[in-house]
């Protein structure tokens, strides 16, 4: 059985708190909430482990075709319901160490905060992803943009 600490430390290296905003013309956009952590094939008793330790998530093969990367799997929890009563309150009682996880952690909490209101704020929930993931942001890139020039 993992412990929280490892489960902490695991996720501040590996892990990801993302957002992923879907707009249709002809429908109300559609926002994502994803936790995920990569780890080498060699590796993939661990993702079982945490998906044991947080009971949901799933883990599954991520292929990768560009040189030099190795096979991976992946571990996520993307059901919105499991985000909120499950690995919000885990990582509001054990919260990341990394700073730029734990920032990346706040966003995502509040994002899933709005996500409860109604009215949705699509703008606002926005304007909280674009604060996400301050290395590729030094970089002048999103997350979605990585390896081209970001809009703004």
């Amino acid at each position: 059985m993992l412990s929280s600490d490892y489960v902490v430390g695991l996720v501040d290296g590996e892990g990801s708190f993302s957002v992923r905003i879907n707009r249709q013309p002809t429908r109300r956009a559609k926002v994502e909430l994803k936790f995920s952590l990569k780890l080498r094939h060699q590796d993939k008793q661990v993702l079982d482990a945490l998906q044991q330790f947080f009971g949901c998530g799933k883990v599954y093969i991520q292929n990768d075709k560009r040189a030099n990367h190795s096979l991976c799997y992946r571990f996520e929890v993307q059901n919105r319901k499991e985000i909120i009563e499950t690995i919000i309150p885990f990582f509001e009682a054990n919260p990341p160490q990394a700073p730029s996880r734990k920032r990346d952690f706040e966003l995502f909490k509040k994002i899933t905060e709005l996500l409860q209101s109604s009215p949705v704020d699509v703008e606002k929930i926005e304007q909280l992803k674009e604060q996400m993931h301050w290395g590729l942001a030094v970089y002048g890139k999103t997350v979605r943009a990585v390896g081209t020039p970001s809009s703004s």
